[in-house]
């Protein structure tokens, strides 16, 4: 699984509580399943609830939650797209832990398409050998992504920043 990491070093990245201090944030999956057919190949789909869990978060919820939703923009655009998906695809809890901290939990169902292919080369009647990769998501239609900063400001405070490069 890719996805988790990626989501892990954007906010890292983006967020300046977490870039001073990474360790504030723990990433778990919970309720893993494979999906796959009878339909002779050995690809899957991976689907998960990835919990992001902030803990004795002092920033504004913003900071997070603008920069998840930045990466699923990305990462996984359906839901945005999907009314269904829109409406319980991302969920979180809070823990009140004073008047300056919290404990943050963020809760995302994501998916991972892999494909397994018989290896260019293989011979008929000897060993079995599969490339496995890792597929992105398709871009939105009619949208050309380009390299860009992006920037986070909730009235003068700077929430959070990074640099886009869709490559």
């Amino acid at each position: 699984m890719l996805k988790p990491n990626s989501l892990r070093q954007h906010l890292v990245s983006a967020v300046p509580e977490l870039k001073r201090d990474p360790d504030k944030l723990s990433i778990h999956i919970t309720e893993g399943k494979l999906a796959t057919t009878a339909a002779g190949s050995l690809s899957f789909e991976y689907r998960y609830t990835l919990n992001l869990i902030l803990l004795d978060y002092g920033g504004h919820a913003d900071a997070i939650m603008v920069p998840v939703l930045a990466w699923l923009r990305v990462h996984q655009p359906e839901i945005a797209d999907n009314p269904e998906l829109r409406d319980k695809a991302v969920r979180f809890a809070v823990e009140f832990l004073n008047t300056k901290t919290v404990d943050l939990s963020v809760e995302i169902d994501l998916t991972e398409r892999v494909i397994v292919k018989r290896r260019a080369g293989t011979p008929e009647g000897g060993p079995q050998a599969f490339d496995v990769k890792h597929v992105d998501e398709p871009p939105h239609l009619g949208i050309q992504p380009a390299g860009e900063r992006w920037e986070f400001y909730l009235r003068e405070q700077l929430l959070a920043a990074w640099d886009y490069d869709p490559r």
